[in-house]
């Protein structure tokens, strides 16, 4: 039996329009000149403030109406912060990108605005690291504009049934996929004889797209894990305490960077700082953060492909991974260690995805044994433990 890859519910056939909303004419042309080298995206609008954002929304003729919005937070006459809700009141199924200085108090509103409904942001790149002729910056901004594009597009047809294999091998007759090998072949046969032992860390990789995928999985912890949860997000330094504050918020676990040398608490998130890779060590009977300056991997710092060997290592393979939204396959060979040690992967489904990368290459490679929005995985994942697995010390009983 094979299970078909889930596609996009609608294809964008016409180029993705944008509208350029930022007080400095240099940065709209930068912008703009990144965006149009792509013949999938047309610039149909280039503004100076919020109200002039507003305004030239509200003229266009509906079909002409841009479906992106790249949106300054800091801006004369009507900030970015004011104009966001006003947008998106406007034309509900915008899909509004904040471009962010590289700050504390660049993060702060970047997820301030986040909260208050913007779908992503792309933080301006500094003149020292290539500033936006920085190849990174380019595929980074052309694949959320055209994702986000995407995923607010209305649906042509229903979209398909989530994906759920019974097991890696299952996982492995996917067209494409490439997972028939021993360590797939090992997880299905523990899955099928009930050799799966509880896992002691839940480890989350994500990348462009992220922030709004690990805000959906962390709403649905309703429950305390009996493990800690590490995360890594591609994200530069700054941002990622600012990211740990807003996951924070949801009413899930609480959130916080990892600091070097901390025992880690089951029920809590630890995320990866920005230019830090995150470990994990076994020590004194429990798991231990440590943050290294190691060379990056996947032309990432920090990378979700360390931060799964350290956890196979010191877990014993006792490992759950979730591998959601983002760019490049950073994850996939962390995954396969996980798998091949008995651990289980689950990664976000491509409906769901605004890029199918690093999950694509997961289940392409025939490691995971779900492909699932990130809220049915949050169940799924609370599923694998049940209520009855909390002790009253907050371990596993």
């Amino acid at each position: 039996m094979t299970f078909p890859l889930p596609g996009r519910a609608a294809q964008v056939e016409r180029p993705v329009r944008v509208m350029l909303c930022d007080d400095s004419a240099t940065v709209r042309s930068a912008f703009a000149r990144i965006l149009e080298a792509d013949p999938a995206v047309k610039v149909v609008a280039r503004v100076a403030d919020g109200q002039k954002a507003l305004d030239a929304l509200q003229a266009m003729p509906r079909e002409g109406r841009p479906q992106v919005v790249l949106l300054d937070l800091e801006m004369p006459v009507m900030d970015g912060m004011t104009a966001l809700p006003l947008l998106l009141k406007a034309q509900p199924s915008l899909a509004v990108i904040v471009a962010s200085a590289l700050t504390q108090r660049g993060a702060e509103v970047t997820m301030a605005a986040m909260r208050a409904g913007a779908a992503d942001y792309v933080p301006k790149p500094s003149a020292a690291a290539g500033g936006m002729n920085d190849p990174a910056f380019r595929a980074d901004l052309l694949a959320k504009v055209k994702g986000w594009a995407r995923m607010r597009a209305p649906p042509s047809h229903p979209p398909p049934l989530p994906v759920v294999a019974r097991s890696p091998l299952r996982m492995s007759s996917l067209p494409g996929a490439g997972g028939d090998g021993p360590a797939a072949a090992m997880a299905a046969h523990r899955m099928a004889h009930g050799l799966q032992r509880k896992p002691r860390i839940l480890a989350i990789g994500s990348s462009t797209g992220g922030p709004q995928a690990l805000a959906g999985f962390v709403r649905r912890l309703t429950t305390p894990l009996p493990v800690p949860i590490v995360v890594v997000q591609h994200m530069p330094a700054g941002f990622t305490a600012m990211l740990a504050d807003h996951l924070s918020r949801l009413g899930g676990p609480q959130a916080a960077e990892a600091k070097e040398g901390e025992m880690l608490q089951a029920g809590r998130i630890y995320v990866a700082p920005g230019d830090r890779h995150l470990l994990v060590d076994s020590a004194q009977g429990g798991l231990v953060a440590r943050l290294t300056t190691d060379p990056p991997e996947n032309f990432c710092r920090p990378a979700v492909d360390p931060m799964l060997r350290s956890v196979v290592s010191a877990c014993e393979g006792r490992v759950l991974a979730v591998i959601l939204t983002g760019m490049g396959q950073d994850g996939m060979l962390g995954c396969k260690a996980v798998a091949a040690a008995g651990g289980m992967v689950l990664a976000q489904d491509e409906a769901s995805s605004v890029v199918w990368g690093m999950p694509g290459a997961v289940a392409k490679a025939g490691l995971a044994q779900a492909l699932l929005p990130p809220e049915q995985l949050a169940e799924k994942v609370l599923a694998q433990f049940g209520t009855a697995g909390l002790s009253s010390a907050g371990g596993i009983a």
